[in-house]
């Protein structure tokens, strides 16, 4: 099992929104940096745990926990072109951007800030603290998505139960 961390900006999608859809499920559309696809398409199992990370925001950081919950397949809002996420490159014969559907599978006890991550020293290899990185989506380590659900208040049955 893989383990990631995805960002989203609270005010355009966040975790509450996630666990407010039906079967608290949802296509992860919009991504539109080609190493982020990649993850998506060539990385990702359904069944892979993730970090719900709120970005751009007065706190960020850890809000929850995803699931993957689908093979990656072809991201409809490129097709589009009322869609702010259309590609005039992309089309059905040749698509470029994919994705996944996620879902809730945790809340934690609290979320867990950002500056809870930088100063946990089992966290200072997290790519999303490296200077410049500003991808969505990540890959984090076993050990750091354990670290991250200990400190949103996770208990180790319950970290066991989410896979």
């Amino acid at each position: 099992m893989n383990h990631w961390l995805f960002k989203s900006e609270p005010d355009v999608f966040s975790f509450d929104d996630l666990r407010a859809r039906p079967q608290r499920r949802e296509p992860w559309s919009g991504v539109r940096n080609y190493q982020a696809r990649n993850y998506m398409r060539d990385a990702m199992q359904p069944g892979d745990l993730a970090l719900f990370y709120h970005s751009s925001c007065p706190q960020p950081g850890v809000a929850g926990i995803i699931r993957i919950a689908s093979e990656p397949y072809p991201d409809p809002t490129q097709f589009n072109p009322a869609d702010e996420y259309f590609d005039p490159k992309a089309s059905p014969e040749k698509p470029i951007w994919q994705l996944v559907d996620v879902a809730w599978a945790a809340d934690l006890a609290q979320p867990v800030p950002l500056e809870t991550i930088r100063s946990t020293p089992e966290l200072a290899e997290m790519l999303i603290l490296r200077k410049g990185n500003r991808l969505s989506i990540t890959p984090v380590t076993p050990a750091e998505f354990l670290r991250i659900c200990q400190l949103g208040g996770l208990r180790p049955r319950e970290i066991t139960a989410l896979g």
